[in-house]
């Protein structure tokens, strides 16, 4: 029997926002007191457009830290999903720096 008329496999959207944001924790961490990386996606036939929204420490270097995280999704979504992934686009939603580490909500500067 042919291969095409024994089936086919889907994966749900949602598992493959689960292994980016996974690739994305793993690429850069969570920093301290931030929130994990989150993923969107969108799947069209063999392929994944993946949206990550992240924290990131600060001062550090965005562009290399965002290059790292498109790296690891689009291996990772490959590898574990079978899917190409055409585009990854890293959204830095906010920069954790030691000072805000230290100083309470509320308290004063």
């Amino acid at each position: 029997m042919d291969a095409r008329d024994r089936g086919a496999t889907v994966i749900a959207d949602r598992v493959v926002a689960k292994i980016a944001a996974q690739a994305a924790r793993e690429a850069v961490g969570v920093p301290e007191g931030g929130v994990p990386p989150r993923a969107a996606v969108v799947v069209r036939h063999d392929a994944a457009r993946v949206r990550i929204s992240l924290e990131l420490d600060y001062p550090s270097d965005i562009g290399a830290r965002c290059g790292a995280v498109r790296r690891r999704v689009a291996e990772r979504v490959s590898a574990l999903a079978g899917m190409a992934v055409p585009e990854v686009l890293v959204l830095v939603e906010h920069l954790h720096s030691p000072h805000s580490r230290d100083t309470a909500p509320g308290s004063p500067r």
